[in-house]
């Protein structure tokens, strides 16, 4: 009788697999295939690249307060056409872009009854997908409660992840804010410090290539989401944590319909130029509204990172804007107490001095509300739309130039409408925004017009508050390039020349990485605007050549490359602004990187500026005429640049 049934059990499970819906398409340039089904009456996905799996046979599907739409699912059709849209866009890694993609859309019935689409984009290096909901009944209006959204691994995977800290702790109950350690190469199957782990997230498939998991167009309509794992090779989608924002808001989505979900992505490569390269983020959301005025972007200077809260005062500000001036920079940020230690008016006498050295300024703000403990000022101005329009509007009347927003409480619904609303409402008084202690950008320079960058990241004021990070300065730089900055801009306020942490410049934490290095990330680092750890003493006790070069270096970019790298090892990538380009490297090894590499964007005998360290560190720059191959060197905590 058993005989008969484990054969009547596997004759249903070849007649229901018989049954099964199946589709399959390609990127544009064929190398890219997808392949969607509902065997088993659950909705599911598979990713190769040729002929290698990158992400296995991997569960889709969401749950609303209106139906399960992960189980007794049918796929009724896939319909696929080509996608093709061209845009410009100053802020992020490369400005012009022109997307081609192929793009599916895959219908769902559950008991008869349309459920959703899925939509799928396939480029020539990324798959994207997100949900479809439509009403249902009289009912115009869902919540979502989860999503089944998973990316399998293959079983040689390694990880490059950034554990997800737990709401309510760190720093004044700040967290989770993105900043803390990745742990690189390691193993799967680990869920991070228990609460899984920040986008974007790295995975080395063996030595068949790279996948970086993130998502795209995450607005006020929807949740920020992690990565969970428990246990094995299946990451998959996770809401935000209950205690997020002081347990203010729910970790569940509410949403009108019809709706479209964020978009889930995956890039893919045999080398990590994909990963680097990738304009995924931007090339599948589209600007929220029109920018109120032609903004500026470009360098600027910020006392705090080296005189720390003393040093927010009238006077100091103002050698930081004649400091700006002699530099050549657009903007001085002034941070946190600024309305205690030097006041509105003395503020508006600063951005009118300002004005006069062509220097504009950027004010610090806290977020809060009622999230966390942050007793920074100035304090209850943008988490209220009164509030915020009326200090927004004094910021106009002044002529501030931009906001840094710090310590925001988690990714909830309520957390990303803050986002947003804080966006427009700057938009509409001409002002640029920054955030730190924040959330991943996710698509956010092509959504919002005066989105300038986020922190999201363990960023320069660890480096003021532990030798640890100083120490491992250039580790966590190398993978910043190939995993954090790869989607969208990072405000991380590096580029120190000092060699302490301190304003004497003889004391605190110290340096352990070369001058060549600061002028490397400057490249390395992409954002639109930078405000660099430099100070005015740095204008007499550090290199000319280094100095000469910080004057120049754009912080908009036209095109990005990849060079060479390996994750908390080395980095070498290419930017080109214009017809200039800059090569920089950086080396985190403890042996000395040596590298030949072909650089076919210097034209043979076009004469070149060479920016390198010897073994101790000490820097210099040399003249050099262009050839077929370089060989280079880059010492432990050492930096290169080539460029024309």
């Amino acid at each position: 009788m058993k005989k008969i049934m484990l054969t009547m059990l596997a004759a249903a499970s070849i007649w229901s697999s018989a049954w099964a819906a199946e589709k399959t398409f390609s990127s544009p340039d064929g190398k890219l295939t997808v392949t969607v089904d509902d065997l088993g009456n659950a909705a599911s996905y598979q990713v190769k690249l040729e002929e290698t799996e990158m992400v296995c046979r991997s569960p889709l599907g969401i749950k609303t307060n209106m139906g399960d739409y992960t189980k007794q699912l049918t796929m009724t059709g896939c319909e696929v056409k080509t996608v093709k849209e061209s845009y410009d866009l100053r802020t992020i890694k490369q400005s012009h872009v022109d997307y081609e993609a192929t793009e599916a859309v895959c219908s769902f019935e559950q008991g008869g009854k349309k459920v959703m689409d899925i939509i799928f984009r396939v480029s020539n290096r990324d798959v994207a997908y997100r949900y479809q909901l439509y009403p249902k009944g009289d009912t115009r209006v869902a919540v979502v409660e989860s999503e089944a959204s998973g990316f399998q691994l293959p079983d040689v995977t390694t990880t490059f992840l950034c554990p997800q800290s737990r709401p309510m702790g760190g720093f004044a109950r700040t967290s989770p804010s993105y900043e803390t350690s990745y742990t690189d190469d390691d193993k799967m199957g680990k869920n991070g410090w228990g609460e899984g782990y920040s986008f974007p997230c790295l995975f080395r498939v063996g030595s068949e290539g790279w996948v970086l998991i993130s998502e795209t167009g995450v607005d006020g309509s929807y949740v920020a989401s992690r990565l969970l794992n428990d246990g094995g090779s299946l990451y998959r989608i996770g809401f935000p944590q209950p205690g997020e924002c002081n347990g203010w808001g729910a970790t569940s989505a509410s949403v009108a319909l019809p709706c479209a979900t964020p978009w889930r992505t995956i890039t893919i490569g045999r080398t990590l130029a994909n990963i680097v390269e990738t304009t995924v983020p931007f090339d599948l959301v589209a600007p929220k509204y029109k920018a109120s005025q032609e903004y500026i972007y470009g360098k600027g200077s910020w006392s705090w990172i080296i005189g720390m809260d003393s040093s927010c005062n009238y006077d100091e500000q103002k050698r930081y804007i004649d400091f700006s001036a002699a530099m050549g920079y657009q903007s001085v940020l002034i941070d946190a107490f600024w309305d205690k230690q030097i006041g509105y008016e003395k503020i508006a006498e600063l951005a009118a001095y300002g004005k006069t050295k062509g220097v504009g300024l950027f004010l610090w703000y806290n977020s809060n509300g009622t999230w966390n403990d942050a007793p920074q000022t100035p304090i209850g101005k943008m988490d209220k739309s009164r509030e915020r329009r009326a200090e927004m509007a004094w910021m106009k009347k002044v002529g501030i130039r931009g906001i840094k927003v710090d310590f925001f409480g988690g990714d909830k619904q309520n957390m990303m409408q803050l986002y947003e609303d804080i966006l427009s409402d700057a938009n509409d008084f001409g002002i640029m925004v920054i955030f730190h202690g924040c959330t991943l950008p996710r698509g956010w320079e092509r959504m919002y017009p005066n989105y300038v960058a986020s922190e999201a990241v363990l960023a320069s004021e660890n480096l003021h508050f532990g030798q640890g990070s100083c120490d491992a300065e250039a580790h966590n730089a190398a993978l910043h390039a190939f995993i954090r900055n790869t989607v969208g801009s990072m405000d991380f306020g590096g580029s120190t020349l000092n060699k302490y942490y301190s304003a004497d410049n003889k004391r605190g934490t110290h340096r352990v990485t070369s001058d060549v290095y600061a002028l490397a990330t400057a490249v390395l680092f992409q954002s639109p605007v930078q405000h660099f750890a430099l100070a005015p003493n740095n204008l007499t006790d550090a290199p000319a050549w280094a100095i000469d070069f910080m004057k120049t270096v754009p912080t908009t970019w036209d095109e990005v490359k990849f060079i060479d790298g390996y994750p908390g090892k080395y980095a070498i990538i290419a930017r080109r602004t214009g017809t200039k380009w800059f090569v920089v490297g950086i080396n985190a090894d403890d042996q000395p990187l040596k590298k030949t590499l072909t650089l076919p964007m210097f034209e043979k005998g076009t004469e070149l500026q060479v920016y390198a360290d010897d073994t101790q560190l000490n820097g210099s720059v040399s003249t050099q005429k262009a050839k077929k191959q370089f060989t280079i060197t880059i010492p432990k905590n050492g930096g290169l640049v080539i460029k024309n």
